[in-house]
């Protein structure tokens, strides 16, 4: 199997291993390697506080007990994937994380809360794009923009598919890229996050067959269980054998690092497919920008996703958040010419099925056209 191309280029000789950018994934490595003894620790504490209620109380949670059993055989079986995972590490050749001395495990520190919340959401993504489970998630979220690429570039013998260019920055786990890929187009998933692309290598790469390893994702949300067996449910993943997709004619590759650094290249791209992705910025209008400079005259936009604004609530960190009637305006003052807009599209992520509270958004679908040459020249006149 041709392996998929996973590269930094937010310097194009490769990934910078100064000091920082070490240390950062030092910390990611230590977090995935911590995440065992800390979701154990967690429990523990409940275990505890289960022993000191009144006998008869004890009694009477018998069966919560045994299902804490369970819960801790689960954790033990995600970290049995974790350390597949962290096998198949090769960003810092020089830093394996098996390779790490404990001088330097002990300089980092432990890992934070948020940390290891985001190898539980790597967990929760591997079965949003590649098992089973996420597929009905998945088509809401992903067949509305393929469709989309394959009514505006359908293949033609003028210009087959082989030869149109696509982008999905925010590419998380790569499955919408890979998709895209395997239906025949030039597609590069962007990821900045290296807990997504530690795993994303792990499946692109090191998964040859079907429904190889299983998890259980659900195993951390202790609240809003309707039944025991819902929180210990297991997913298997992948469910397709991306070797088979990977030896079709689609050419597909991963670029690590940050979107606005790496993609300064103007019309280099004839398609954008934006999922859950442009309320991740700081400045929602940088993305805007960048968008319009690297798509080549006459190329394509689709976005799908919400305008949570990660950074929003987030001490320390600067944010705006326009309202998307305002960002539509933004959006049409930059050139673009919008094709189609849709702003009740039902989609969730990485929700759990069977939990009694779900969220849905009523997320914004939009295609938008950046006006070719001959447009371009009409207008200036």
């Amino acid at each position: 199997m041709a392996e998929a191309d996973v590269r930094n280029n937010g310097d194009r000789n490769g990934v910078s291993a100064d000091e920082e950018e070490y240390r950062h994934f030092l910390r990611i490595i230590n977090a995935y390697k911590r995440y065992k003894i800390c979701s154990l620790n967690k429990l523990a504490k409940t275990e505890k506080y289960l022993c000191e209620l009144p006998e008869h109380h004890r009694e009477l949670l018998s069966g919560y007990k045994e299902h804490l059993y369970r819960v801790s055989d689960c954790i033990a079986r995600n970290d049995l994937v974790i350390q597949q995972i962290l096998q198949h590490v090769n960003m810092f050749e020089e830093a394996s994380p098996f390779q790490v001395s404990m001088r330097e495990e002990k300089d980092i520190g432990p890992p934070t809360l948020g940390e290891i919340d985001k190898v539980i959401a790597t967990i929760k993504q591997l079965v949003r794009d590649w098992s089973k489970d996420g597929e009905e998630e998945r088509n809401a979220c992903y067949l509305p923009i393929i469709e989309e690429i394959q009514r505006q570039f359908p293949d033609d013998p003028l210009r087959p598919k082989d030869e149109v260019k696509v982008l999905v920055p925010g590419a998380g786990l790569g499955r919408l890229a890979f998709e895209i890929a395997s239906r025949g187009y030039v597609c590069q998933g962007n990821e900045f996050s290296l807990f997504m692309l530690l795993a994303s290598n792990f499946v692109l790469n090191k998964c040859c067959g079907v429904n190889l390893h299983s998890i259980c994702p659900w195993v951390h949300q202790s609240i809003n269980v309707l039944k025991a067996d819902d929180q210990v449910k297991e997913a298997w993943f992948p469910d397709v054998n991306p070797a088979d997709i990977l030896c079709e004619d689609g050419q597909f590759s991963m670029a690590a690092g940050d979107f606005l650094e790496i993609y300064k290249e103007p019309d280099a791209w004839d398609c954008v497919a934006t999922c859950f992705f442009i309320d991740c910025a700081h400045n929602i209008v940088e993305f805007v920008e960048t968008i319009y400079r690297i798509l080549k005259p006459g190329g394509v936009w689709i976005n799908l996703g919400p305008l949570l604004y990660h950074f929003a609530d987030m001490r320390g960190e600067d944010s705006i958040e326009p309202s998307f009637d305002i960002l539509k305006d933004i959006i049409i003052k930059f050139g673009f010419e919008y094709l189609k807009d849709d702003t009740k599209v039902l989609s969730s992520y990485t929700q759990n099925p069977k939990s009694m509270m779900k969220y849905t958004y009523e997320s914004v679908f939009f295609v938008c056209r950046k006006p070719s040459e001959t447009e371009e020249m009409v207008s200036s006149s």
